[in-house]
């Protein structure tokens, strides 16, 4: 399990850069719409991480920020080099290491300064147009701010700090308009502090080590902390500064951090919206959602924001860290026989198979109401198949094949469950059930569908007194022959790359 000394975006790209997977796009590119188009057609094309350095307005001496990156984190190979791997693992190496990374703990260490605070913006002087902010797709509402920004809040209760991955938008020079979800780990903070009249501290982290990224998206249980969970996976204390004007801190390394308050006050509320999610649909319409009243820009000299395209990123750090965090759940409960998770990065966790060695007869929706009962399932598990020992979970061929054949749509092998949280941007969800100000989050029906081959049929002696026929499948010894024989069929042109 490597360690790898990042906490620094600029040490990141460097080693994607050194293992080839990082373009520098030196050509003039405009924010409006250009720069999303263009990330777009690369990623779209399994293409390398985008560094901007010409973007349209953001060129002249003295700009506040010249230069924006994205895709960090948008293919396995990437991924896996962004833990600090020397190049692409298995699905199954990579959800090992998170499932150790995220028990191995390191509390984070308060500094005294750091290159974050070589800049300081406050008052009049704040704009946020002066980051380069883009028009990411032509449907959007606006600017999209918060794309990969890491938002930190605490509980002003326990103190606890969450970090995590949301979304705001420039509604004016020093104001963010924000998705806001109760059930999300700040909803649940911004929860308290409207219950007290105040209005709840909040600082942006856009660029750093992207481990970062990683993280503050993953969920964790709500007593602990992201920043401890990064310091876990490179093995060393992260370094935080306090804040100019919240009581919070941040990486003091960070490329640039925004401070500020939201309030609870309804009248402070902007339209925000709609946008292009990771579902790949326009996410709904435009609402009147709680603002971000920014207080300070922090950022080093030079800075590069952070920013992606909805969707490309997380579909590829999502499968894994949902993954990871679906082991998690149905370890901590108990449930014997788990052997594999998978998730197929278009779901975005969406849809998750679990593979087991069957203990019992109904174990799959014990599967299911775990999951479903865990934090990790705020955008997750809409639908959880569960499959047998002999399914590989990644072989589309093979879990197809089982729900064909392993499913009796007609009987309890598909069980849902209805008015349950979940994602507000599913768009197969009608809109009144995805209403966040009224409803506090998106309601789900979500659906166990249980492959497993059913016990409850008799035993039969015409297979072999199994309760299911046998499949019609070579036997290892019938494979070797093969394989031993190859040579002698004489086939022309083609031969196998395994047996």
């Amino acid at each position: 399990m490597p360690d790898r000394d990042f906490f620094d975006l600029r040490t990141a790209l460097e080693h994607l850069d050194r293992h080839g997977e990082l373009a520098r796009v030196e050509g003039e590119v405009d924010w409006n719409l250009e720069l999303g188009m263009l990330a777009r057609e690369v990623q779209s094309r399994k293409g390398p991480a985008l560094l901007f350095t010409n973007i349209k307005d953001y060129q002249a001496p003295g700009a506040r920020c010249a230069q924006l990156t994205t895709g960090l984190l948008g293919s396995t190979r990437r991924l896996s080099l962004m833990f600090g791997f020397e190049d692409e693992q298995p699905n199954r190496t990579l959800m090992e290491y998170v499932l150790e990374r995220n028990r191995r703990l390191v509390p984070p260490v308060i500094v005294d300064r750091g290159p974050v605070h070589e800049n300081v913006v406050t008052g009049k002087d704040i704009d946020l147009a002066q980051l380069p902010v883009p028009q990411w797709h032509r449907l959007d509402g606006g600017r999209y701010v918060g794309t990969m920004g890491c938002v930190v809040t605490k509980d002003p209760e326990s103190q606890r700090v969450n970090v995590g991955v949301y979304r705001s938008m420039l509604a004016d020079r020093d104001k963010m308009a924000t998705l806001l979800v109760r059930s999300q780990g700040w909803g649940g903070h911004f929860t308290k502090y409207e219950a007290m009249g105040q209005p709840m501290p909040t600082a942006w982290v856009l660029g750093w080590d992207p481990i970062m990224d990683f993280v503050a998206s993953t969920p964790h249980p709500v007593e602990i902390c992201e920043y401890d969970v990064m310091g876990g996976y490179r093995g060393r204390p992260v370094p935080l500064v306090k804040c100019k004007t919240v009581p919070l801190e941040v990486p003091a390394t960070a490329e640039i951090v925004i401070e500020g308050f939201v309030s609870p006050d309804p009248a402070t509320m902007r339209l925000e919206g709609p946008f292009a999610e990771f579902t790949q649909y326009l996410s709904d319409l435009p609402t009147m959602r709680p603002v971000v009243q920014v207080t300070a820009i922090t950022h080093r000299n030079q800075p590069i924001f952070r920013g992606t395209l909805a969707g490309v990123e997380s579909a590829y750090y999502g499968a894994i860290h949902r993954g990871g965090a679906a082991w998690n759940v149905l370890r901590t409960a108990g449930i014997p026989g788990i052997l594999d998770v998978y998730i197929e990065p278009i779901t975005n966790g969406t849809t998750i198979i679990v593979q087991i060695k069957k203990h019992y007869e109904g174990q799959p929706k014990q599967i299911a109401a775990a999951l479903w009962g865990s934090n990790a399932a705020n955008y997750a598990y809409k639908r959880v198949i569960v499959v047998d020992d002999d399914i590989d979970p990644s072989d589309h061929d093979a879990v197809e094949w089982a729900i064909n054949y392993r499913v009796d749509p007609g009987s309890d092998d598909v069980v849902t469950m209805r008015g349950v949280f979940g994602s507000p941007l599913d768009p197969s969800i009608p809109l009144e059930l995805r209403n966040t100000p009224e409803l506090g989050t998106g309601l789900w029906t979500r659906v166990v569908i249980d492959a497993t081959r059913t016990w409850r049929f008799p035993r039969r002696p015409e297979w072999n007194n199994e309760k299911f026929p046998p499949v019609s499948r070579n036997r290892p010894e019938d494979s070797a022959l093969i394989r031993d024989r190859w040579d002698q069929y004489r086939i022309k042109k083609w031969r196998p790359d395994t047996f």
